[in-house]
């Protein structure tokens, strides 16, 4: 299974969850949140893209429901009218295909650096969704294409602009990629700060399913007994999430209750 640094990546974009579906969303019901917007995403293409945003997530985290997502992605794909909602789809139909590659359900590689190519030319300058473009791209140069300066340089464009908007969200994806990028360069210190920053912002925003990965990351970089403390409460929200993110099991799943 992929490495957490891998495989959790996601960020908020243009989108923003009405409270009910953020509140099923931060705790990994997926499912639910996305049958909240089913009847409106029918006709409404931002809702449309919300809806597989979420599912795309859903596959992300558990490694399952590609059929779903890709329904839902089609329909949003379908409606989009403007730049902006077909280079918002792009975006999404890109992170999909990295997802699966990076999960080993299929691999999409070509499909993933196509699509944000297709989004990077739609999405305007400045604009906020260009923060989770750039976050994706960093993804793909860091996990798929092994280059981590490049990847660098991506997650420093989208935390600088995901800062600018107030997308508090897809900064502790940032600070935690960067963070895992400089740790990789031996730079402990700052590896540390930049996961510290990370997890503080999860657990202000209650990001729940967001947060195990967050407190592992941050346990490999401390200590004992700090590591020992992280490592323990990550564990327990790993069950307590019914072991997801499923990307976490070897280094949790046999965690004593």
């Amino acid at each position: 299974m992929a490495h957490t640094e891998q495989a959790d990546g996601w960020g908020t974009g243009a989108y923003e969850d009405p409270p009910a579906v953020w509140r099923l969303r931060s705790r990994g019901c997926w499912t639910e949140a996305a049958a909240l917007l089913a009847e409106p995403a029918a006709a409404d293409a931002d809702t449309a893209l919300r809806r597989a945003a979420l599912l795309i997530e859903r596959c992300l985290f558990t490694a399952e429901g590609w059929p779903e997502a890709e329904d839902a992605l089609r329909t949003a794909e379908a409606l989009a009218a403007t730049d902006d909602q077909r280079g918002r789809a792009a975006c999404e139909r890109g992170h999909l295909a990295y997802a699966s590659t990076l999960l080993r359900a299929h691999d999409r590689a070509d499909e993933a650096r196509s699509a944000l190519g297709r989004a990077a030319a739609l999405l305007r300058p400045g604009s906020r969704d260009r923060a989770l473009l750039d976050f994706r791209r960093g993804l793909i140069t860091e996990n798929l294409s092994g280059d981590p300066a490049g990847a660098v340089m991506a997650f420093r464009r989208a935390h600088t602009a995901a800062v600018a908007h107030g997308d508090r969200l897809l900064s502790s994806f940032t600070w935690r990629h960067l963070a895992g990028l400089a740790l990789r360069e031996g730079e402990t210190a700052q590896a540390r700060h930049g996961f510290a920053e990370s997890l503080r912002i999860r657990e202000e925003l209650g990001y729940l399913i967001g947060t195990p990965s967050a407190l592992v990351s941050l346990a490999g970089v401390e200590p004992e007994p700090e590591s020992g403390r992280l490592l323990a409460e990550a564990a327990r929200l790993f069950r307590l999430l019914g072991g997801l993110p499923v990307w976490l099991a070897d280094q949790l799943g046999g965690a004593p209750a």
